[in-house]
């Protein structure tokens, strides 16, 4: 009885340790996901453009997916993403990216991540958090500026833009067959409880503290980029 006992104790306070450690690593996402997109939005002329802010649906990013490395592949990394709703943007959900063909790129130390999703299609497919770039949901490299040139399609024909910073580089990407799943484990971190994403990117679920810095930098690279109209 008392091994069984002793057996129960050890297994609670390893759980309460792994929960406290998942916890700060979410929050830690959380800060660099806000980090990344003022780190961007203050590059001169190199930012996304305010008509692709303007249109955006949902925002996410991927911070430091990549660390060493040779060919991108078979990598996977973790995410954050908010949506618009009628109060502003909304709590985060969270996803992993696994996969797809990235190209060609050497003695790359960490690579930030960031998808503009375009149309109520691309939210949907996000919220579904089971999809494919390039397969379920039309992807490509978005353009990069302080304004999106008139004669491109970006705005009509894709639902998700994506966008790759290296060693402060940052350019469209052309990111395709990754797979976009919900991160069951940052969401259960940070909301305590199992939610759905719809919930989370509807609106429905109050804002947390965490959070507060990642979606000031969303809001922030919005205003930024309509100042520079």
């Amino acid at each position: 009885m008392n091994k069984l006992i002793t057996f129960v104790a050890v297994l609670s306070l390893t759980s309460i340790c792994w929960a406290s450690s998942n916890r700060a690593a979410t929050d830690d996402r959380l800060d660099h996901a806000g980090s990344v997109l003022q780190e961007i939005m203050a590059a001169p002329d190199r930012g996304i453009p305010q008509e692709v802010l303007e249109h955006a649906k949902c925002i996410a990013v991927v911070p430091h997916m990549l660390k060493g490395g040779f060919v991108f592949g078979a990598e996977n990394g973790r995410g954050v993403a908010t949506c618009r709703t009628e109060n502003g943007w909304s709590a985060p959900a969270f996803f992993t990216l696994t996969g797809g063909s990235w190209g060609l790129q050497i003695g790359i130390e960490g690579v930030d991540l960031v998808m503009v999703i375009q149309n109520e299609y691309g939210m949907k497919h996000l919220i579904n958090s089971n999809f494919e770039l390039g397969g379920d949901a039309s992807a490509a490299a978005g353009p990069v500026g302080r304004h999106a040139s008139a004669d491109t399609d970006w705005k009509l024909n894709t639902e998700v833009l994506t966008y790759s910073r290296a060693k402060g580089a940052f350019a469209g990407l052309t990111l395709t067959g990754a797979s976009i799943r919900r991160d069951d484990d940052s969401t259960e971190a940070i909301y305590g409880h199992d939610v759905s994403t719809q919930a989370i990117l509807d609106g429905q679920i109050a804002v947390p503290p965490a959070a507060h810095s990642f979606l000031a930098a969303v809001t922030a690279a919005k205003a930024e980029a309509m100042a520079s109209n």
